[in-house]
């Protein structure tokens, strides 16, 4: 079968269709091809690549397509390769897109505040695409990972539970116990001067259990593991570590992030129960330490403030604000071109994206709390 290109228009949208051999021995018949076929596509705002009906792809012809591939992308077709068939040649060609550099050039001299704020503002559309389009490789491949195991990287889940959870039970268990201090004594001042001093333990245990628990939590694991999740992933894919499982034919999605996920989403209800104890503890303390409130009063009242309502609103939190910090970081992480600059830059913006992602969602369970009487 001879190499062609097939080229489709429909108003807005095309597609080409590569069939044949796509080697190095057929090159120059395939450059013909597409240098024919390109032409009638041009100015579509979305181009679908088919790749069933290739028949042999080598390096050179991957390199071809991938050209193409850049060239319609540079002049906003925004082509989409249709891989459903031919999942390795889709595979190999985007290996070679991937190997380009994608860091923004950024103009000589120093730029004004509402340039930055234009720039940033223009970017947001297609930041916003992309966590999208990685969201969506995500949920494909959780699927994948239960049908097809060995394509998980699971001999690194006991190492990364130990990572994120148990070294980071310290810091964690410390910030909730302060947290916790710091409601007493706001309590004590505050409730102190109507006389109802009686109420401080409750005041802990639903500030805490209900929301400060999973928040400040999330917070700090966001800012530790999510951080070094981020820095790793990173340095794999400026190091061509990423490229190189590619190449090997696995999937980082499957082999690196699905594994961090399901790390964070066991470990992070865990360190959130441990912090709503160590926060009784930090309430007990200020309480009976400022306050003439006998111990045992106030171990009566905590113990009848808790509830399983109390509790599990806290941890059904976790496992969504632990999957948002390993996305976010994993997605950063796989995101980043350059050099060690970049890494620094994917890393700092991990950070603040998974923090803000946290803040948000435990918003939005609170309203949905609210709403549902709960």
């Amino acid at each position: 079968m001879n190499t062609a290109v097939r080229a489709e228009r429909d108003g807005d949208h095309a597609s080409l269709v590569p069939a044949g051999p796509f080697d190095l021995a057929h090159a120059d018949e395939a450059k013909r091809a597409i240098d024919e076929a390109e032409p009638r596509v041009r100015g579509a705002r979305s181009v679908d690549v088919d790749l069933a009906e290739v028949e042999h792809l080598d390096g050179a012809g991957a390199v071809v397509l991938a050209r193409l591939m850049d060239r319609l992308d540079t002049g906003g077709a925004h082509p989409h390769l249709v891989e459903e068939r031919n999942p390795e040649a889709a595979r190999l060609i985007a290996l070679y897109r991937t190997r380009q550099s994608k860091a923004p050039q950024q103009p000589p001299g120093a730029t004004g505040l509402l340039e930055r704020i234009g720039s940033t503002t223009a970017s947001l559309p297609q930041a916003a695409r992309d966590a999208l389009d990685f969201i969506g490789h995500f949920t494909l491949s959780v699927p994948k990972a239960i049908t097809s195991p060995g394509s998980v990287n699971w001999r690194s889940l006991p190492m990364l539970v130990q990572n994120i959870g148990a070294d980071a039970l310290v810091v964690t268990g410390a910030a909730n116990l302060l947290v916790g201090i710091i409601i007493g004594f706001l309590g004590v001042s505050q409730l102190g001067r109507f006389g109802a001093v009686t109420y401080v333990p409750e005041l802990v245990v639903v500030a805490h259990f209900r929301e400060l628990g999973a928040l400040v939590t999330a917070i700090v694991v966001a800012g530790r593991s999510g951080a070094g999740l981020a820095s790793e992933i990173a340095t794999m894919k400026v190091s061509e570590e990423i490229d190189a499982l590619r190449s090997l034919g696995f999937d980082p999605i499957l082999w690196l992030v699905i594994p961090r996920c399901l790390a964070l989403v066991i470990v992070l209800p865990i360190l959130t129960w441990v912090g709503d104890v160590l926060a009784l503890v930090g309430g007990f303390v200020a309480t009976t330490g400022i306050t003439d409130m006998p111990p045992r009063a106030y171990i009566a009242a905590t113990a009848r403030t808790i509830t399983a309502s109390h509790l599990m609103v806290g941890l059904i939190k976790s496992p969504f604000l632990a999957l948002a910090i390993g996305l976010v970081a994993c997605g950063q992480g796989l995101a980043t071109y350059g050099g060690a600059a970049a890494v620094g830059a994917r890393t700092t913006t991990a950070v603040v994206l998974s923090i803000f992602s946290v803040i948000v969602i435990n918003a939005l369970f609170t309203l949905l709390f609210v709403l549902l009487g709960i």
